[in-house]
């Protein structure tokens, strides 16, 4: 089956198991979002969102995270993995947003990507969730159901990126991003996985 056709179907799937998926990080505005997406690194979306509502309560806007000091941030997020390095960015992020943006979160691909501690991906979720703009975050897991599924030959995340947006419809990007995350998670897990079983890698797998 040619790729365009196999994403057709596994689009159709998706879209029977998660018509409307949620996007899983807690978040109030493209900025909590984007504090949010950040801490996500190294850590499951559960453990941010328990770290996120106090931290939030804390510093709701750009203006009030730069005012506090690393060592205030650190105690709010110390469970999540990497956390003083995280520490350090959410800071210097909030205070360039500040001092660069007005206070808002840029629409932007290349401003959000010089913000500290946020890559391509990470910008992605932003401009797609927040924004509604045409992206299609890919991160390791999707790379690994892509390759799976033979909808990508990638040997990194961008070019799995690429490939993916070729098979799929723009207005598809966002939610197939979704979609794909809770898949992984609920039917198509990375270790013992019956793929017999499986809604999609019964016969797309290889």
């Amino acid at each position: 089956m040619k790729r365009a056709g196999k994403a057709k179907r596994i689009g159709e799937i998706l879209d029977e198991l998660y018509a409307l998926p949620p996007i899983p990080l807690q978040h109030r505005d493209p900025f909590t979002l984007l504090v949010a997406v950040v801490l996500s690194a190294q850590t499951t979306d559960a453990q941010v969102n328990r770290v996120t509502p106090a931290l939030f309560r804390r510093a709701p806007t750009p203006q009030r995270l730069a005012a506090m000091s690393e060592t205030e941030i650190l105690k709010l997020i110390r469970s999540c993995g990497l956390a003083p390095g995280k520490a350090r960015n959410l800071k210097r992020l909030a205070q360039m947003l500040v001092d660069e943006h007005g206070g808002r979160v840029p629409a932007d691909f290349d401003a959000l990507e010089k913000l500290p501690g946020v890559g391509h991906k990470t910008a992605s979720v932003v401009m797609s969730q927040a924004f509604g703009l045409p992206a299609f975050p890919v991160d390791t897991h999707i790379h690994r159901l892509a390759h799976r599924w033979g909808l990508s030959r990638g040997k990194n995340v961008e070019q799995t990126e690429r490939d993916l947006k070729k098979v799929f419809p723009q207005e598809e990007w966002a939610r197939r991003h979704l979609q794909i995350i809770y898949f992984g998670r609920e039917h198509c897990p990375a270790r013992g996985h019956d793929r017999s079983a499986c809604p999609i890698c019964s016969w797309a797998g290889k």
